[in-house]
């Protein structure tokens, strides 16, 4: 059940972005305010309800209940490049990356292009480390192709959909294979057995229902993790900065950065020497709200997907 609190504090903007991201040009986010903050759901609108839950159990999570005990108040992060093409256009994108160490580049639709653009992006930053993210989308053939042809990577995240093809692929190459759909995209994500086939686990905060579960399945699995957006607006993304803090040790840089990628936002939080400080936000709203349908819409999501709540 939903407190009435939660309902009469929502708001729902629409957050426009800079680029297309993987067919998305915007992002619609539901905002609502409790006892210790703000809270944001805001999964992609295609998601069924049942999808939505861990979404709506994190929202509820940052908006109601205390913040945990933080290692740092500031968290080192990637620069992400979205699929183009255009070389300005990767310049622009790069430069709203001031500071990082680190570039994720998305690829997996067409191969050529996804060579240039990372051996591009690795021209204009040689120091810079490179790790991939196909979400996905690759076959295994094509996953070994594209990697022998790119040199010395990070890692390369979610290359292939299913566990069959991320374990016939690790046996294949010599390079550091992280899992992100694999895990939260799982009916039970404690019941995947990734050892031996990933060597690293991407933890996004909303996704996998919070922080408190989101610890809990690092714990679980025991192998290293990078925490990252699912291309939230700032009080996502806050939260995801929180979940980075409360590990002891944070070894990689995490792909918190996303908010570069949008044109509007909420609130601001700037990314100085590649790192992220977490902050106390409050939402600006102007010029960002939605229609009355749309409200309606967001509102009675959350109404639906809170019936389905454990």
């Amino acid at each position: 059940m939903i407190a009435q609190q939660i309902l009469d504090s929502l708001r729902v903007v629409k957050l426009p972005m800079k680029n297309e991201f993987r067919e998305i040009n915007f992002r619609e986010v539901a905002l609502f305010k409790g006892e210790f903050g703000w809270g944001e759901f805001s999964p992609f609108l295609e998601y069924s309800d049942s999808e939505c839950v861990p979404w709506l159990a994190c929202a509820l999570e940052s908006a109601t209940q205390p913040r945990p005990h933080l290692f740092r108040n500031e968290v080192s992060v990637n620069g992400t490049i979205p699929e183009l093409s255009d070389q300005l256009e990767i310049i622009k994108v790069v430069e709203s990356f001031p500071g990082v160490d680190t570039f994720k580049i998305k690829i997996g639709v067409n191969l050529e292009e996804d060579i240039k653009r990372i051996n591009f992006v690795r021209a204009l930053k040689p120091e810079a480390q490179i790790r991939i993210d196909a979400n996905g989308l690759l076959k295994v053939p094509h996953a070994e192709e594209l990697l022998g042809q790119i040199g010395e990577i990070e890692y390369i995240e979610q290359p292939c959909a299913t566990l069959a093809e991320l374990g016939e692929l690790k046996s294949r190459v010599n390079v550091k294979i992280a899992g992100d759909e694999v895990l939260r995209k799982a009916r039970d994500p404690f019941g995947v057995e990734l050892n031996g086939i990933v060597d690293y686990l991407i933890l996004k905060v909303q996704p996998l229902g919070g922080i408190k579960r989101a610890k809990a399945l690092a714990e679980h699995h025991g192998l290293p993790v990078i925490i990252s957006s699912a291309l939230e607006s700032a009080i996502g993304i806050n939260y995801g900065l929180t979940l980075a803090a409360t590990f002891e040790e944070m070894d990689f840089d995490c792909g918190l950065g996303t908010g570069s990628l949008l044109t509007l936002d909420v609130g601001e939080i700037p990314i100085c020497d590649g790192k992220m400080k977490i902050s106390n936000i409050e939402p600006e709203f102007d010029s960002l709200e939605v229609a009355a349908d749309r409200f309606d819409w967001w509102k009675n999501r959350i109404l639906r997907t809170a019936e389905l709540l454990p």
